[in-house]
């Protein structure tokens, strides 16, 4: 058996091409405001593609860029701008942040209603009890592609690997929402490979290159890999994809999974916080 690879990348273009159709239906194009503080290269990376996926769409670009050294409370004032301004619509604070700013502080400072990124605690609220509010993109993102390939969610068996705020999180309570039965692993966790064989739905976002082989996946299984790491043989996953898919019977790929999922739902959190 050879597992079905889920193409994120023609499910994100859907999702991409909807967003665009909304923003033309609006009377004022959404506006996002981007924050990227210091030279990390990956977030630059992020950001730039993050930007030019959101003008492609007629979403107005409202980036802003500050130096590795700007203090607590610069940044604070900026993002309280933000907030108060009513031309911006959505404002995402890319994280990781330089050692020396506290980003739960600065993240908390951004009006739930911008809050694209879903990472307020009155965001995180509304998540765990099932009212509306915005959610984190990449959990958004696995859902769309797991819907979009017709993975039965109810009743399900899940395993979600890794309890961060930005997707372990936010993604049991999604899957929950969906009337999953829900695992949640994490680096306590005893005998990871024995609970994740369980899962009829395995997401894996451990932040561990190759976490995941065979010897952990039910055969038929659907498995997710929320990971990417740059290594000397290119990007990989959390998840060990030649071992997986012949024992998966539905796997992402790294690159070309998830990633553009991510991207995607930015812009469709960016129309709804506009619509909010």
């Amino acid at each position: 058996m050879t597992a079905t690879v889920l193409d994120g990348r023609r499910v994100a273009e859907k999702v991409v091409a909807a967003a665009a159709g909304d923003v033309a239906a609006l009377a004022r194009a959404p506006g996002l405001a981007t924050v990227l503080v210091g030279d990390d290269p990956a977030s630059e990376i992020y950001v730039r593609n993050k930007r030019r996926r959101c003008v492609a769409a007629g979403i107005r670009d409202l980036h802003r860029r500050f130096g590795a050294d700007v203090t607590q409370d610069e940044l604070a004032g900026a993002i309280r701008a933000l907030g108060g301004d009513p031309g911006v619509t959505g404002i995402l604070l890319q994280l990781p942040l330089p050692p020396h700013l506290d980003a739960d502080a600065l993240v908390s400072l951004i009006p739930p209603d911008k809050d694209v990124d879903g990472l307020t605690e009155i965001n995180a609220g509304r998540l765990a009890l099932g009212r509306p509010g915005l959610s984190p993109c990449t959990p958004l993102g696995v859902l769309e592609l797991l819907d979009a390939h017709g993975i039965a969610l109810a009743g399900a068996e899940a395993v979600v690997v890794g309890r961060s705020n930005l997707v372990g999180k936010p993604m049991a309570q999604l899957l929950l929402r969906r009337h999953a039965t829900v695992t949640v692993c994490h680096s306590r966790t005893r005998d990871l490979a024995a609970v994740c064989r369980r899962a009829d739905v395995l997401v894996v976002a451990a932040g561990i290159p190759g976490l995941i082989s065979a010897d952990a996946v039910k055969p038929g299984a659907t498995v997710v890999d929320v990971g990417i790491h740059r290594t000397p043989d290119g990007l990989r996953g959390d998840v060990d994809f030649d071992a997986v898919r012949v024992v998966a019977g539905a796997i992402t790929p790294v690159p070309g999974g998830v990633g553009p999922m991510t991207i995607a739902m930015l812009l469709a959190n960016t129309v709804a916080a506009a619509g909010r």
